[in-house]
């Protein structure tokens, strides 16, 4: 009995998450309401969902692995580029996407470049955000195999933690995707306005109750704080020169350098270029109340990642003075040790409750994106123009019945990989997966707000297969340096794959002219929607 109140309050969580997403269906009615929230979203609602997309179950107990492995706020040190990028998103990208009326983003690639560079970068989005969100559902299951070692006394081995892993992957992704699926974004931005509450709650509490825990208070979390405590500027120890400083720098992940230029391109990418988190900006009343929105949740973001990775730091401090011997080997997994031996009832199914919350907020977003960019991108421009209102409704529906299964195979596959490869860190296999093709993605879109003349859809392909191609090498995916007798490979760091990335596609792209056709017909476009 002592987890029947823990029961109840998830219970309580789930069935009032679902009732919210249910009770949008009305509201949904049309592909624009369904899509969009009819663009009449307040923009603290915006907001709320905004950091409801960012804070996944993979930050939830990555930042605090990061605080409690690192012992430092390292990690935080990327909320510095975080927030200049979205002050260049708010001023370059989404006052065009308002001037267009865009649904889906890559509607406007077509405008300046052609339907092939829509459908490629479609695509690219969507096999990108599948295996993205697939690899980090895994980890809102963890404090489940815990749950199930306290009741067995020991320790689960790989094959109960992979089954324990994949049925919560299951049950998460169909509960999210039943609400989404039927009451759209407006379903996913309320249902997220009340996960964030929830996040905070847990937040709020963890935070205290463990520092009451700790004898010496925040005498004893000081002596377990390592240096460099923020900022890392990666100077290396030996090896000095300036080739030496520069190779730690890319082949490094928290660095302030990585932090301020790398941080940024990779929010440019995923707040200014990716269905999934501009299809809520775009929901706000206006393109004003969508940028302060959009600016403001980087703001908010670098208090509740600071929190988070504190919690760690804590939870260091926390076991050196209250060792356990049966302490989990592996570091992402002490947060939720700590949560089901140490936490009341009550309080412990709130922080689960806040675990959850963070999985289904990012989940239910990249459901209704993926099924955006499907259906409007390829699959309702191929209806009758009569075709009714409820017929398109129904492909955004299945669409996103879709990708839900597609995300439960990839969490399926991630959950085995990660239960027979315990040492991987969270936050680089997450991030890394975007980095690979979001760097082509946002050069293409650079390309088509700075230039009016430069790109074409041959041109763009070739640019963007050659970004990824980059990227890949030098990551050394599949040790493909070793492969062509590179002794010591050259590994470029997460942080660092979307900006290069980006200059490579870039680059290439800026080399074919805009055919003349394509130049005249995006100009009308303009003038059209500029008169409207």
């Amino acid at each position: 009995m002592p987890y029947l109140l823990d029961a109840l309050v998830i219970t309580g969580y789930f069935a009032l998450i679902i009732g919210i997403g249910l009770s949008q269906r009305s509201k949904s009615g049309s592909v624009e309401g369904f899509t969009l929230g009819d663009r009449q979203i307040a923009w603290w609602a915006v907001l709320a969902s905004i950091l409801a997309a960012e804070i996944s179950a993979a930050t939830f107990l990555g930042a605090p692995e990061s605080g409690y492995s690192r012992q430092n706020w390292s990690y935080a040190q990327f909320a510095i580029g975080t927030v200049m990028a979205r002050i260049i998103v708010s001023f370059l990208f989404i006052p065009v996407f308002y001037k267009h009326g865009v649904i889906s983003l890559y509607e406007f690639l077509e405008t300046r470049f052609g339907p092939v560079t829509r459908k490629f970068a479609s695509i690219t989005f969507m096999f990108t955000r599948v295996l993205a969100m697939g690899t980090r559902l895994y980890v809102s299951a963890i404090i489940l195999v815990l749950a199930v070692a306290m009741w067995r006394g020991g320790t689960v081995d790989a094959n109960t933690k992979f089954w324990l892993y994949a049925g919560a992957v299951v049950v998460v992704t169909l509960m999210t995707a039943l609400y989404t699926s039927v009451g759209g974004i407006r379903a996913v931005i309320w249902t997220d306005f009340i996960q964030v509450g929830v996040l905070v709650a847990s937040l709020g509490f963890t935070i205290p109750y463990l520092l009451m825990k700790i004898p010496g208070g925040w005498a004893a979390v000081s002596d377990v704080i390592k240096e460099p405590v923020f900022f890392d500027f990666a100077k290396p120890a030996e090896s000095p020169g300036a080739w030496a400083w520069v190779k730690n720098v890319l082949t490094n992940e928290y660095t302030i350098w990585a932090a301020v230029i790398g941080s940024t391109f990779v929010t440019m990418s995923t707040h200014g270029i990716d269905q999934d988190t501009v299809q809520r900006m775009l929901t706000a009343k206006n393109r004003r109340q969508s940028a302060f929105a959009t600016i403001l949740s980087g703001i908010v973001d670098l208090p509740i990642v600071s929190a988070f990775i504190l919690i760690g730091v804590l939870l260091k401090a926390y076991y050196s003075a209250h060792p356990a011997a049966n302490l989990p080997a592996e570091s992402r997994e002490v947060f939720p040790f700590f949560i089901m031996n140490e936490m009341p009832a009550g309080m412990r199914g709130l922080v689960t409750a806040g675990i959850l919350a963070t999985a289904m907020g990012s989940l239910s977003t990249a459901l209704n994106a993926l099924a955006t960019s499907l259906s409007r991108d390829f699959i309702l421009p191929r209806l009758p123009a009569d075709a009714p209102e409820s017929r398109r409704i129904a492909v955004l529906r299945w669409s996103t019945v879709f990708f839900a299964v597609m995300i439960i195979i990839v969490g399926v596959w991630t959950a085995w990989f990660m239960a027979h490869n315990p040492k991987v860190e969270i936050l680089p296999l997450v991030l890394g997966i975007l980095g690979f093709t979001f760097g082509s993605l946002l050069g293409v879109f650079l390309l088509a707000v700075l230039t009016k003349s430069r790109g074409c859809d041959t041109g763009n392909i070739i640019a963007m297969l050659c970004g990824i191609a980059a990227v890949v090498f030098l990551s050394n995916v599949l040790g493909i340096q070793n492969a062509l007798g590179i002794e010591t490979p050259f590994v470029l760091s997460f942080p660092w794959r979307i900006t290069l990335g980006t200059f490579v596609t870039l680059g290439v792209a800026v080399l074919f002219k805009t055919p003349e056709s394509r130049q005249a017909s995006a100009r009308t476009v303009e003038a059209g929607h500029a008169g409207m």
